[in-house]
């Protein structure tokens, strides 16, 4: 078979199997690429950065799921357990008692114990917790940022494009390994 001569014209059969050859291979490479990033999110999970939080108030509801994926934690190494808790108590809060018309938390979610005087210990109850950041903004106010939003794993359905990362006024939200989900305060 001679080879076909470089001037000549191209057939509207070779044309459209020439397309169709090139429109497979970049399809192929597409789906390759496709998978490729697919595969290296399948390793990662969303969580909060909790130096970037501004505690907006946004993860209690714009998480697709009934109730946030997002609770609050503390770090309790690195909390004062102190008597006014400022992420406990109102800013001028009528007695340091556990009154619900003391406590910032509008669902009652962080717990006080007493320990000894003049120290408290404060708990949070994840199951009461709606991640609106009250807490971690008194915390973070006049405190020593204690408490902290990260999402629970537990309760994450992992959405590809997390909602909450879409409307985060700090852009907080960031993939992290998923054999290392959690970004603690202090050791980001």
């Amino acid at each position: 078979m001679a080879d076909a001569d470089p001037k000549s014209p191209v057939s509207r059969r070779e044309l459209l199997a020439r397309g169709l050859r090139g429109t497979a291979l970049l399809g192929i490479g597409g789906l390759g690429g496709l998978l490729a990033g697919r595969s290296a999110r399948a390793h990662t999970v969303w969580q909060i950065d909790p130096a970037k939080c501004v505690q907006c108030g946004r993860c209690s509801t714009s998480c697709v799921m009934e109730e946030s994926a997002v609770k609050c934690v503390h770090v309790f190494a690195m909390c004062g357990y102190c008597r006014l808790c400022t992420g406990y108590f109102e800013p001028q809060p009528n007695d340091l008692t556990t009154g619900a018309e003391n406590q910032i938390c509008p669902t009652g979610a962080i717990k006080r114990r007493f320990v000894e005087d003049p120290y408290f210990e404060y708990e949070i109850d994840e199951a009461l917790c709606v991640g609106c950041a009250k807490c971690v903004a008194g915390c973070q106010r006049f405190g020593n940022g204690s408490l902290h939003l990260q999402i629970r794993h537990d309760r994450c359905l992992t959405c590809n494009e997390c909602s909450i990362s879409v409307v985060c006024a700090g852009r907080a939200f960031t993939r992290v390994p998923a054999d290392r989900p959690y970004l603690l305060k202090g050791r980001v």
